[in-house]
């Protein structure tokens, strides 16, 4: 059996099937969906587990996302943290930069530091950019620096040294010396993270990893315990923020590389289903209870990023993370965002979410704030006698309740206030695609809308509508296609290696010994981890620009042999990338700043299986229905369907809607839905001609 398992901020998603290794075969992809539970996430898990009646012992492969590390570091709930640094360094992490994001704000301050100023040392040594050691380190330093330590109770240390990312020496010898005075704390060195130069940025990034290492190791041993208990003894992993998974073991050491888990699994889910239909182009759009995330795809490329930060807002400059990460925005609306009113008397959906606990007001535990979700109700697009399939009676009168109180301080409806609400959530989400296409370079009307999540069916055809995109596609399972994403990701390792060059035909055989010797750590990494050096594929990347710029971008690197033709197509290739980017090209040489190459080891994945004819009829899928509130186009008597019971070829005329258990479908009126030979449903957002 392969499992996968996705924890969000909401709910806690399963997506299982059987395989037969030996012929192939692939059994019904079946799905669970339970709440979330924190702090102890593993008990959401296991919870989906014995839901679905299943048990570890018949895993063979496991594969998971977490929220713990996201989680722990939005909320400041991480272990306490020490920083060892270069002598005379120690104040790198609280001079940040100074590249402020509202330049016009004279209250601004910057953020405070996860280390304060007692917990961050200093130690004698000293490399140049080129990884020459200019001062020797002064290894008998560490003792007191440790005994400090232990005095203050640090759980934790974070070690970056100056120009480590070009020799890590240093930094391996302290690392070392560390385990052997004191074998309980956690230790995290910058070079084991990345090798990308950014003196603060990396500091950070080490800091940032130290501070949840104590907790992701205690939560991923918990969890493996939880499996192994119940008999696993298969192959576990851990999906990357690179859009990777990883062995358990290769997580431990580097958690920071798990912050945006979840999300990331999504998007290779919704590349590997682009292949399936033949849509290459895609923008990604995951709403769930807690958040909306969206990413796009041009020619099945996932965007990979570095310049990744926590807590980032247009006041606060955050906390950069310099980790690969799908190239992912995210916003605080989602199912549970709730609404509130501001000062001026304007209306606000998130970013605060009422969770699984206490929940919208709909969830009758507790909540009393309207939400999003909420709102559905109201406009009748949920059907209260169909939560969840279900499971859950909607508390109509706890939803009214809510919905009275914002009402009146509106001076308008209760129709109108849901009304209101769903169109400022639109309204975020739009602005949310827009910085993934058209602040990129991008056309969306050159682009498919891929949605999922628990809510993505439900605002997808108004957001593609507002960006002029002519299509969305649903997927078979929407609410658990981040989970079932896991399945079709292979493992994954991104190593990153400054080193400036200027490219020209004297730079042949610099390129060619640096990308020989990253591709022996590939190997020799994977082969740590039993993946065959033959099954091995090596994607070359480069972070280049022009001589004198500050920003890079990324760009494939040509394979094979490196030539002075190589060099060229190298160069050709920035040319255009920059100019689709920033709209210019220049005559300036062309420098390439860091090196970067992906690893990828395949794992087996389920092909969908298509979905069977019966000759049913339209009319047989259609379960009842109800009078529902498109907002701008109409209150419509609309007809419910089963989404269970649509076979291939079918063509749904809107204004309808589609029921499956653990979401809803809109279909507005002007559009129609087409249900290919997969089950998914695309949504074509003009009339049927």
């Amino acid at each position: 059996m392969r499992v996968a398992t996705d924890v969000g901020g909401t709910f806690t998603d399963l997506v299982y099937y059987d395989y037969d290794e030996a012929t192939g075969q692939v059994g019904e992809i079946k799905t669970r969906k339970s709440d979330t539970t924190p702090p102890n996430f593993e008990e959401g898990v296991m919870n989906t587990i014995d839901q679905a009646g299943i048990a570890p012992a018949h895993f063979f492969f496991f594969a998971h996302g977490t929220t713990v590390v996201i989680n722990a570091l939005t909320e400041h709930k991480g272990s306490k943290t020490g920083l060892i640094t270069t002598k005379g360094f120690r104040d790198v992490l609280e001079i940040q930069r100074g590249n402020r994001p509202d330049v016009f704000n004279f209250y601004f301050t910057k953020p405070t530091p996860f280390v304060p100023r007692h917990l961050r040392r200093e130690i004698t040594e000293r490399s140049n950019f080129k990884g020459d050691i200019e001062t020797p380190l002064a290894l008998d330093e560490l003792a007191g620096i440790v005994e400090d330590f232990r005095a203050e109770g640090v759980e934790a240390v974070a070690i970056c040294f100056l120009h480590s990312y070009a020799n890590p020496a240093n930094e391996i010898a302290v690392l070392e010396e560390l385990k052997r005075l004191n074998p309980e704390l956690s230790a995290v060195a910058s070079h084991q993270i990345t090798r990308e130069w950014r003196e603060y940025e990396r500091t950070s990034t080490a800091v940032l990893s130290a501070y949840i290492h104590p907790i992701t190791n205690a939560y991923l041993d918990s969890l493996e315990r939880r499996l192994n208990e119940g008999g696993f003894s298969g192959n576990g992993f851990v999906m990357q923020s690179s859009g990777g998974i990883a062995g358990m073991a290769a997580a431990r050491r580097n958690p920071i590389a798990m912050v945006e888990s979840g999300p990331a699994s999504g998007v290779l889910g919704a590349v590997a289903l682009g292949q399936l239909i033949g849509e290459p182009n895609i923008i990604a759009l995951d709403i769930g209870g807690t958040t909306a995330k969206c990413s796009l795809v041009e020619n099945a490329q996932v965007r990979l990023t570095t310049d990744y930060r926590i807590d980032w807002s247009r006041t606060n400059a955050g906390y950069p993370i310099k980790t690969p990460v799908v190239d992912i925005i995210e916003i605080g609306n989602g199912g549970g965002s709730i609404a509130w009113i501001d000062e001026g008397g304007k209306l606000h959906v998130g970013p605060e979410s009422a969770g699984a606990l206490p929940g919208p007001a709909a969830y009758g535990r507790g909540g009393t704030e309207p939400t999003t979700t909420d709102a559905h109700f109201i406009t009748r697009r949920i059907d209260e006698d169909y939560f969840l399939g279900g499971e859950i009676t909607p508390d109509m009168e706890n939803v009214r309740q809510a919905f009275a109180s914002l009402a009146k301080r509106l001076e308008v409806s209760i129709d109108e206030a849901a009304r209101g609400i769903i169109r400022i959530a639109n309204a975020n989400m739009v602005n949310a695609l827009k910085l993934v296409s058209v602040n990129k370079g991008y056309d969306p009307r050159d682009f498919t809308l891929v949605a999922y999540g628990g809510g993505g069916s439900m605002h997808a055809a108004a957001l593609a509508r507002d960006l002029n995109m002519a299509k969305v596609v649903i997927p078979v399972n929407p609410a658990v296609f981040s989970a079932w994403g896991m399945l079709m990701t292979d493992l994954r390792r991104d190593y990153l290696r400054t080193n400036l060059m200027l490219l020209d035909e004297s730079a042949t055989s610099e390129i060619s010994s640096l990308f020989d010797s990253i591709e022996s750590d590939a190997r020799d990494d994977f082969q740590a981890e039993d993946i065959e050096a033959d099954s091995l594929i090596l994607q070359r990347q480069a972070d280049m620009r022009y001589i004198g710029q500050d920003h890079v971008v990324k760009v494939d690197f040509p394979d094979g042999t490196i030539t002075e033709e190589t060099i060229g197509e190298a160069v050709e290739r920035f040319h255009s990338t920059h100019e689709k980017e920033f709209t210019f090209r220049m005559e300036h040489p062309v420098e390439l700043v860091t090196f970067h190459l992906v690893a990828l080891g395949r794992v087996p994945k389920p092909e969908l299986a298509k979905i069977s004819s019966t000759g049913r009829s339209l009319n047989d899928t259609v379960r009842g229905n109800r009078l529902v509130d498109f907002d701008m186009d109409g209150i419509h008597e609309t007809p419910i369907h089963e989404r269970a019971l649509l076979e291939p070829g079918m063509v749904l005329q809107g204004p309808l809607i589609i029921e499956e258990p653990a979401t809803t479908i809109l279909i507005p009126p002007g559009a129609y839905g087409e249900v290919d030979n997969y089950g998914n449903i695309h949504i074509h957002l003009e009339k049927q001609d």
